[in-house]
Formats: C-alpha cells, sequence, structure tokens
C-alpha cells in the first residue's frame, strides 16, 4: 500500500503558473522577431539592469576575468571539464559510422554527423551555475561542433568571472552577457549583432525553459527542462539526516523545486522529516530550500521494493538517489529517469558539478521517452544508400508494387525508369 506522509502543490496550480510564464515569453520572442538588437537592449536593461556597449565580451574583457578569479577556481575547473571532456569523449567513440552491404549490390550507411552551431546558456541569477558551462560548451566541443556561442547574465552588474572563465576553458567561440529569455531569443532568431545557431542547450529557470519551448522547431534543443527535480530512494540502511540533507541539497535550486522521499520505512520517513524541519533552521538557503520543500516536497512509504520501483517509474525524476541495501535492483529495473545515482558514497552534487555525467537533465516527467544532455545530443546520424544497376533493377520492382499499392504512382514511375533504364533487356 502506498501512503503519502506529505504532498505538494496540485498539478492544476502548477499549470496556472504555466499558463502566465507562456504568455510573456511569447511577447518577448516576437518583439525580439520584429526589433532585433533594440528589443534585446530594451529586455536587458528591464529585467537586468545591463546595457553595455556589446553584449560579446572582448577578448581583453575575457582576460580581465581570468585575473578576477584565484588559481584555485582555475583549477578547479580544469579538473571539472577534465572528468566531463573524458566521458563525453567515451560517449562519443561510442557512436560509429555505418556501411553495410545488406544485398548485393545494395549500400547502405549512417553518418555521425555534428551540428554546426550551437548556442549555450548558463543561469547566473539566484546562483551563477559555473558547472552549466561546463556541461554544455565542453560536451559541444568533444561532439565536434565548429560554432559554439555561449551566453550568462550579468551577476552584480558585470560578466561573472567564473562563468565566463568556465565558458572560455570550454571551447567557447564567441562569448555574450545576456541573460534570460532575450539571450535564448537571441541565439536562436538572431539580430543585427547575433548570428542565429542551430541548437540551443543549457538549463534555465521557467521562462528560459518556455523560451525553449517555444523556440523548438525553428532550433534544435536538448531537451524540455523545467524546475529541478530530486527523489531519494531509501530503506531503513540509511537514516534521516543523509536523506533530510540530500533533498534540501536539491531544493534549494528553487522555491519550485520538488524533493520527494520514497521509501518502504515509516520510522525512516519520520526521521527525515524531523530532520528537515531541524536542518532548516541553519542552512543557509532554507529560505529558498524551505519554500521548495513546503510547496513541493513529498514523502511516500511503500510496502516493497518493486512498489517503490513502480512509483519511481511513474514519478520518472530528473535526479533519483538510491540509498537501500541492494541500489543496483533499481538500476537493473528502473525505466524512467534522468540520472542515478547509486549507494550512499555518491550524491545528486557530484552528478551537479564535477564527476563528469552531464547535469542537463529531463524533468517534468520527460525521462519517460528522453535522456539528459549528452554528447550524442549534438550529433545528427543521417543515412544515405547507394546501389548497383542490377540491384537497381530488382528494388525497383519491388518498390514500383508497392508505390502502386498506396496509390502513388510519380513514386511508381521514379522506380519504373530505373527498372527500364538499367535492366539488360534495356537497348
Amino acid at each position: 500500500m502506498i501512503k503519502y506522509l506529505k504532498t505538494g502543490k496540485s498539478g492544476e496550480e502548477v499549470a496556472t503558473q504555466d499558463a502566465k510564464v507562456r504568455k510573456t515569453v511569447e511577447d518577448i520572442l516576437d518583439a525580439i522577431t520584429q526589433r532585433g538588437d533594440a528589443a534585446l537592449r530594451e529586455y536587458s536593461r528591464k529585467f537586468d539592469n545591463w546595457d553595455p556597449e556589446s553584449f560579446r565580451l572582448t577578448d581583453e574583457e575575457i582576460q580581465s576575468c581570468y585575473q578576477a578569479v584565484s588559481e584555485q577556481v582555475k583549477e578547479d575547473i580544469g579538473f571539472a571539464q577534465t572528468q566531463i571532456r573524458n566521458f563525453a569523449q567515451h560517449q562519443r567513440d561510442a557512436l560509429r559510422d555505418v556501411e553495410v552491404e545488406t544485398l548485393p549490390g545494395v549500400i547502405l550507411g549512417h553518418k555521425n554527423i555534428p551540428v554546426k552551431s550551437v548556442g549555450c546558456y548558463v543561469p547566473g541569477g539566484r546562483y551563477p551555475m559555473v558547472a552549466s558551462a561546463h556541461m554544455s560548451v565542453v560536451t559541444a566541443k568533444v561532439a565536434g561542433v565548429k560554432r559554439i556561442i555561449a551566453t550568462a547574465p550579468p551577476n552584480q552588474g558585470k560578466p561573472h568571472p567564473a562563468i565566463v572563465v568556465a565558458m572560455d576553458m570550454g571551447g567557447a567561440d564567441e562569448i555574450y552577457c545576456l541573460g534570460g529569455v532575450q539571450a535564448v531569443g537571441a541565439m536562436a532568431i538572431g539580430s543585427e549583432s547575433i548570428a542565429p545557431v542551430d541548437m540551443l542547450v543549457g538549463p534555465g529557470n521557467a521562462f528560459v525553459a518556455e523560451a525553449k519551448r517555444q523556440l523548438f522547431g525553428r532550433v534544435g534543443i536538448d531537451l524540455f527542462a523545467g524546475p529541478t527535480e530530486t527523489l531519494v530512494i531509501a530503506d531503513e540502511t540509511v537514516d534521516g539526516e543523509l536523506c533530510a540533507t540530500d533533498l534540501l541539497g536539491q531544493a534549494e535550486h528553487g522555491p519550485n523545486s520538488p524533493a520527494i522521499l520514497l521509501t518502504n520505512s515509516e520510522q525512516l520517513a519520520k526521521d527525515t522529516l524531523q530532520e528537515i524541519a531541524r536542518q532548516l533552521t541553519t542552512l543557509p538557503t532554507a529560505d529558498v530550500a524551505g519554500q521548495a520543500w513546503e510547496d513541493y516536497g513529498q514523502v511516500i512509504v511503500c510496502d516493497s521494493y518493486e512498489e517503490m520501483l513502480e512509483v519511481a517509474d511513474d514519478i520518472a525524476s530528473e535526479h533519483v538517489q538510491v540509498m537501500t541495501k541492494d541500489p543496483d535492483y533499481f538500476l537493473n529495473n528502473m525505466t524512467s529517469y534522468g540520472a542515478l545515482f547509486l549507494g550512499q558514497e555518491t550524491n545528486v552534487s557530484y552528478g551537479d558539478k564535477v564527476i563528469g555525467t552531464n547535469h542537463t537533465l529531463p524533468t517534468k516527467k520527460a525521462a519517460r521517452y528522453t535522456g539528459g544532455l549528452w554528447v550524442g545530443k549534438f550529433i545528427k546520424t543521417c543515412t544515405y544508400q547507394k546501389i548497383s544497376k542490377e540491384a537497381s533493377v530488382m528494388i525497383g520492382e519491388y518498390c514500383a508494387r508497392l508505390c502502386e499499392l498506396e496509390g502513388f504512382m510519380g513514386h511508381k514511375e521514379q522506380a519504373d525508369i530505373r527498372v527500364r533504364r538499367f535492366s539488360k533487356n534495356a537497348a
């Protein structure tokens, strides 16, 4: 039996908020389409109080950002990017071009071709998310993208030095200081000063996520991303302090970030609730994490592993931390999740910042049909075919009959003309 000790906001309340965001974004994107740089500047002043001579950073401005951060920061960024680059390279190496003779004289194949240009958005509002620069820019670079542009909003009235350094170290070709919907719109739509890209990637707030949704089709996107989600699956082998820490550690992302405890131990559930209340009295980000927990936090108690598995797959959370006596049970049986963190030794923060897997992951149940950002997202797998004259006659005879069956007589003639020309009986 599934028991809810705590629930969050209803789906109806969330839908009402989404509708308001949708209209705001639609208006901004329309303005960028109509007025280009003038609209970008207007919204940058309005939302970020930022009105530089140029939104693109010069080489001198980038170098000043290097001077503004410590050697330790640069070393840490380098370490994180090395881990992400190494794992992305292993993923890229797993993508093979294919060419095979499927029938005598019939050669079929596919090539893995990088997207030509990508725009990487790095959030920098409540938190300057330096790690998002690694996840998008570095991964696109490993994929072989030729033009990578990256943008982040100003922080305290200027480009955030560590974000800029991370973008540059990651391999961005153009770096902009521009935030929110106007940044995403500029990269996708283009303006007098910014050439448009073929694909948008990177996380952001509800407005950035909605902008990507509305721009999808005009450009490609990595995935539809909502607020950060975390699901902790735990049993009696772990304690309430660790569960509470891992729930609040992700709830601090934003006031609408769902954090869920799923357990088969009612005692652990009660201990975690008490521990969350205690930690919220000392956590520096308690104002955000506490609001998220109050509005979106859940505690669910199940009878068995099998029941927890069923609930977990239904939730399809972005992050799933498994702290049970047999974490591999969930690795082997779960089908809907963004990323798994198996055992007490690891945690979502490692994945968010440094370990090497990508932190741009599906939310709002999108894990039912997609994984997260990885090197393959920047790759187009494009097929081709080439055949001999003899094979063209054989394939053409089948094709002509199938085309006629469907009533596609123009298609049929494409096959018939080759049968006539390449047949051994042709004049």
